[in-house]
């Protein structure tokens, strides 16, 4: 009963939180029920490849909308920064590494303009992004000429494409890609026991120690079970390993440093933030150039991904990854928003999208899905913030 008394207050502390986790589960087992392929080991190792960029995206625009801004501009830089590497890889004969440097360097470029006219002129982000929407797809359009260009082909194509499986052998399943999960799960116990205890330390609330043995075995269940049907199928996809070394370095950065901190305190009230000594230019400033080259990231993943580059590249992902934030509890007045919370909210939108196209849903109709979606969750969040106000 304790355990249970303990998870219900936690639920009711954390409302915004565990509702997001929530709804992710019921849809998880809703499209299990509905289409028993949903959790084939090929479904999904596709919802990984096919989603992928659009979690790169989430990191970086949760940490504008954290910030009070707004980048309206990332799918056209998606679409930028793929041609770029195509015209360079696949026009110039140039090697895969020089077309990712030179797509990187277009997104850092991207990045520093858009932060320029955003922290140092005042012009709000999201009139300075809207402009680069327009802007940067009408440079696609030039690069490439007004034509696709593929294949790459070779290393490129295995960026989003590739997998690393055999290198530790295993009898119908991939040993290396349980050692993997393994290693994370085992990193995930050590980071939350050590949270605990330090709120421990300053006198803070936690769940029962029952409660958190079942909260970690729980995730550990479910994060092996992921990867032993990901080691079933073709091992461990190359890009989840960059999407979670940029999720642990960006969780580190906004949570554990001066500059993630300064982020908040931004977004939560700018005027204070002057007061207190926080350069509120220089932080703005760095947040678009981030990203920037996190679209730039995303545009290399999507051209690797598609094995091409195409003019209408990127069209909407702006959206995706705007949607993925508010969903996963970023805040429409800034101030408040995790990576981790924008990695569970892109989850839903794939999970949506591709549960949805299973089962044959139109296209037209997946958008209004998408749209109601995001809707309530932004008036979830109105209710939430009320409710908190109101318990004062």
């Amino acid at each position: 009963m304790n355990v249970i008394a303990g998870a219900r207050d936690l639920a009711t502390r954390h409302l915004r939180e565990s509702g997001i986790f929530i709804a992710f589960a019921a849809l998880v087992i809703l499209f299990a029920a509905l289409n028993p392929n949903f959790l084939s080991a090929n479904n999904l190792t596709n919802i990984i490849l096919q989603y992928s960029y659009i979690l790169i995206l989430a990191i970086g625009m949760v940490m504008v909308i954290v910030a009070g801004q707004i980048d309206l501009s990332v799918g056209s830089v998606v679409a930028l920064t793929g041609a770029v590497s195509a015209v360079v890889v696949i026009r110039m004969g140039m090697p895969w590494y020089v077309g990712v440097l030179a797509a990187l360097v277009v997104g850092l470029l991207v990045g520093i303009w858009q932060g320029f006219w955003v922290a140092y002129v005042g012009i709000p982000g999201f009139i300075v992004s809207l402009a680069g929407m327009l802007l940067f797809r009408g440079l696609t359009y030039l690069v490439l000429d007004n034509v696709s260009l593929s294949p790459f082909g070779g290393t490129y194509y295995e960026i989003a494409n590739g997998f690393l499986n055999g290198l530790l052998g295993g009898m119908g399943f991939d040993v290396f890609t349980l050692v993997i999960f393994g290693i994370a799960v085992a990193g995930y116990a050590v980071s939350q026991w050590r949270s605990r205890q330090g709120k421990i330390a300053y006198q803070q609330q936690v769940e029962t120690l029952g409660l958190f043995v079942l909260k970690i075995v729980l995730v550990a269940a479910v994060v092996m079970w992921f990867g032993y049907q990901l080691s079933t199928y073709r091992g461990l996809p190359l890009v989840l390993i960059i999407l979670a070394v940029l999720i642990i370095v960006y969780a580190l950065v906004t949570q554990k440093s001066v500059f993630g901190r300064h982020i908040y305190a931004v977004g939560g009230n700018r005027h204070a933030a002057e007061l207190s000594g926080v350069k509120v230019r220089r932080i703005n400033f760095w947040v678009f150039v981030n990203m920037g080259v996190l679209a730039s990231v995303a545009g290399i993943v999507y051209s690797s991904r598609m094995n091409a580059a195409q003019p209408g590249a990127g069209n909407m992902f702006e959206l995706d990854a705007i949607a993925a934030c508010f969903i996963g509890g970023a805040s429409t007045t800034g101030g408040i928003g995790r990576v981790g919370g924008a990695m569970i909210g892109g989850l839903i939108m794939a999970v949506m999208s591709n549960g949805m196209q299973l089962m044959g849903v139109p296209q037209s109709m997946q958008q209004v899905v998408k749209g109601l979606v995001l809707l309530l969750a932004v008036a979830f969040d109105i209710w939430n913030k009320k409710r908190a106000a109101s318990a004062r």
